[in-house]
This record gives structure tokens, sequence and C-alpha cells, in this order.
């Protein structure tokens, strides 16, 4: 089991490497044909943040391991509220813009709404995988429309952090470091997903426990990363959109891929369990962001300790009754 331990840092390490490599490269390539910020801002970051979990659940569903796949996405949302945001607060209280509140929460919580509907019957057929990723292109799609008309989407400010950099780089080198880091990234995904199916089957575990803990947590480094040097800088926006649309890409595009490619059987502890815990967070973020005053809310340092202590107990809960 050494050799899969050692598997499964080295495949983190370079996860988090190539992941913030590849985001770099793409938004700099992009740059360079003419895209605009806000596209670069829903494609290139929106997808780029969830390429660690994209390509770790599909080389899941391809390897027959539904649970690394499922609890990948589903345990990386809840990584994502409960520690990131969590942890975020508690550096620094997270100022909600009203625009987050009125569109990109009821939207998330409706695909949370959604996602649990999917899996009342067991099963992730090829037609659900379908659907998820149809509402995916419709949110895309209606987002990118939205913004055109008016600047006051949060993307805007994560392309801009992003795509504008103080010297830009040349389309040669652009280009080296978008396929090197696709490139290491599907290299290291496998690396992962084998250490993670070879430590379960030697623990005696279930895939999806690997998959919602050591999985889920470091395919959401980049996201913890760039969070928490967000609410250093004082850009709420950014550490709040980056995990509200990297939870939407995650439920619908890592979802819906792994689901078209291999239709799996489902546990039913992922919606009694998982599932819940990830739609009762989002309801949770949803209560602590709105305000009655209409100015937008706030996520206070007490708000944040309580979603980290929520992130504790879950975890502390599925190892017990893993062991």
């Amino acid at each position: 089991m050494l050799w899969a331990i050692l598997a499964v840092v080295a495949g983190l390490g370079a996860l988090v490497w190539s992941a913030e490599r590849f985001i770099e490269g793409a938004a700099a390539t992009a740059r360079h044909f003419g895209m605009s910020p806000l596209l670069i801002g829903m494609v290139i970051v929106g997808f780029g943040t969830s390429a660690p979990e994209m390509v770790v659940s599909v080389l899941a569903a391809v390897d027959g391991s539904p649970g690394i796949a499922l609890g990948n996405a589903y345990g990386s949302n809840i990584t994502n509220i409960a520690l990131i945001l969590g942890v975020t607060a508690l550096i620094s209280p997270i100022a909600v813009q009203p625009q987050i509140v009125r569109r990109e929460l009821p939207i998330l919580l409706l695909v949370t709404v959604l996602a649990a509907w999917q899996l009342v019957d067991g099963e992730l057929s090829l037609a659900d995988g379908a659907v998820l990723l149809l509402v995916l292109a419709t949110v895309l799609t209606w987002t990118v429309l939205k913004g055109l008309r008016g600047k006051d989407n949060i993307v805007v400010d994560v392309a801009d952090e992003l795509a504008n950099p103080a010297s830009q780089p040349s389309l040669g080198y652009s280009l080296f470091w978008l396929v090197l880091g696709l490139l290491v990234l599907v290299a290291s995904s496998r690396l992962l997903v084998w250490g993670a199916v070879t430590i379960a089957q030697s623990l005696g575990v279930s895939d999806l426990l690997i998959g919602l803990t050591v999985v889920a947590i470091g395919t959401s480094l980049p996201e913890l990363a760039s969070s928490v040097m967000a609410a250093r800088k004082g850009e709420h926006d950014i550490a709040l959109g980056n995990v509200i649309g990297s939870n939407l890409f995650n439920t619908l595009a890592v979802v819906g891929l792994a689901a078209v490619i291999h239709p799996m059987s489902v546990a039913a502890e992922v919606l009694s369990r998982d599932v819940l815990v990830m739609g009762l967070l989002t309801v949770l973020l949803f209560a602590f962001a709105w305000s009655r005053k209409g100015h937008g809310g706030r996520i206070n340092r007490f708000e944040g300790g309580v979603l980290l202590a929520g992130y504790i107990g879950y975890t502390v809960y599925l190892l017990q009754t893993a062991f």
C-alpha cells in the first residue's frame, strides 16, 4: 500500500500544479485570440478550476469506480462550501453582492435539487447525464448573455484577475503551458485514481469514502488557495464566485460527463447522506448571504466557524461509519 499512498501524494501535488498551469495557459491563449474577459471567466476559469474534478471523475467512471467519480464531485462541493468558505470567512469576512443572492445562489439551489431528484431511483443513466450537460449549456449561455448586457456578473472579476497579468506572455509560451498543463493533469489524475482505489481496497473501505475525503480535498486545493488569496486581497467576489462556479460545474459537468461515459448505480447513502449534506450547506450558505435590507449580505467569522465545524463533523462521521 506504500506505493499507493505515494501515488496519491504525488498525484495530488501534480494535480494542483498542472491545474494552475492549465488555467493560466488557457486564459492567456484565449486573450491572444481576442476572447472577451466574460467568456474567459465562464469557459476558461469555470472549466479550468473544475478540471481536476472533471478529469478524475471521468477516469474513475471509465475505470469502473463510480464511488470515486460521485464522491469526488459531491465531496468537492461540500468541501468548497464548508471548508473553503469557512476558512476564507475566518480569515476575512466575505461581503456578498446583491446579484449573487438574486441570481447565482438560486441557480445553485435549483441545480442541487435536480441532482438529488436524479438519484431517487438509485441510478445515474445516460439520459440523466445528458440532462445535466444540457442544463450546464443553458446556464452558461444565459450567464454570458446576461453579462453582455451589464458588467455586474461575478465572473468578470474572476476573468480580469486571471486574464490581465502585468505582462502578457507570447502565444507560443501560452500554448506550451496549456498543452503541458493538460497532459500532466490527465496523468496525475490517473495516478491519483489508481492510488485511491488501491488504498480503499487495502483498508476495506468503499471507494466512495475515498472520493468524498482524500480525492475531494485534493481536487479542491486550487479553489482553496485562490479563495484564501482573494480574501486576503479583499476580493470577496472572486472568493465566493469561485466556489459557486466550481459547485455548478462539479454538479453539472463532472457528474454529467461521468454518467454519459459510464451510467452507474448509486449507493443509497449518496442521496440520504452526502447529497443531503450538500443541499443543507447550500441552503445555509444562501441564508448567511441573505440580507433583508437588499444591499447584499455578509458571511462573518462566526458563520465561517459554523461552516468549518460542519465540515469537521461530517468528516468525523464519515470516518466513524467507515471503520
